[in-house]
C-alpha cells in the first residue's frame, strides 16, 4: 500500500446536472452516456495522474475545439488542488491542449451550485494536419493532486458559489 496521503474522492454528478450540459441530444442518448461514465483512475501504482475518460467519442480536426462535460466531481481536503492536463501522449502526438492550459479545481468547487461538475475545453492545436480521435471510455486528460500553502497575511473568507471564474465575479 502506498504511503501517499489519501485526501480525495471522485464521484459522478447527478443525472440532472449532467443532462443540463447538453443541448443537442435527447434524454435517452444522454442517459446512455451517463450510465457509461467511469471514475478517474491511475494506470499504475507509480502514476501521479488520474486519467479522466472521454464520456463520448471525440473527433477534432486541426484547430477545432470542444467543451467536454466529464460527469465527474471531486471531494478533496482543504489545502489541496487538482491540476488538470491533457494526457501526455495526446499532447505529444497531436498538440491536444486544454484551452486554459492547466485546469485548476479548488477544494471548495465541490460545493458549487453545479455540483462541482468538471468540464474540459480541449483544442486540437496540431500544426501537422492531424485529426484527433478519442474513443468513448479512453483517457484524454489527467489530474494530479497538489498540496499548497498560503501567505502569512492571507485573510480569504469568501465562500464559492459557482463554477468557472466564479471567484472573480462581483
Amino acid at each position: 500500500m502506498s504511503d501517499a496521503k489519501r485526501i480525495a474522492r471522485f464521484e459522478i454528478v447527478s443525472f440532472e446536472q449532467f443532462k443540463s450540459s447538453f443541448d443537442n441530444l435527447n434524454e435517452a442518448e444522454i442517459k446512455k452516456i451517463y450510465d457509461s461514465l467511469k471514475l478517474p483512475k491511475r494506470a499504475t501504482k507509480g502514476s501521479a495522474g488520474y486519467d479522466f475518460y472521454a464520456p463520448f467519442k471525440i473527433t477534432l480536426k486541426p484547430g477545432e475545439t470542444i467543451k467536454v462535460p466529464t460527469g465527474i466531481r471531486v471531494y478533496m481536503e482543504e489545502n489541496w488542488v487538482l491540476k488538470l492536463y491533457p494526457r501526455s501522449g495526446l499532447g505529444f502526438k497531436y498538440r491536444l491542449q486544454l484551452n486554459n492550459t492547466v485546469g485548476i479545481i479548488d477544494s471548495d468547487y465541490y460545493y458549487s451550485d453545479n455540483e462541482g461538475h468538471i468540464f474540459a475545453k480541449i483544442t486540437n492545436d496540431s500544426n501537422e494536419n492531424k485529426v484527433v480521435e478519442i474513443e468513448a471510455g479512453t483517457g484524454f486528460m489527467q489530474g494530479i493532486f497538489v498540496e499548497y500553502g498560503i501567505t502569512f497575511d492571507d485573510d480569504a473568507s469568501k465562500i464559492r458559489n459557482g463554477g468557472f471564474g466564479s471567484t472573480t465575479k462581483k
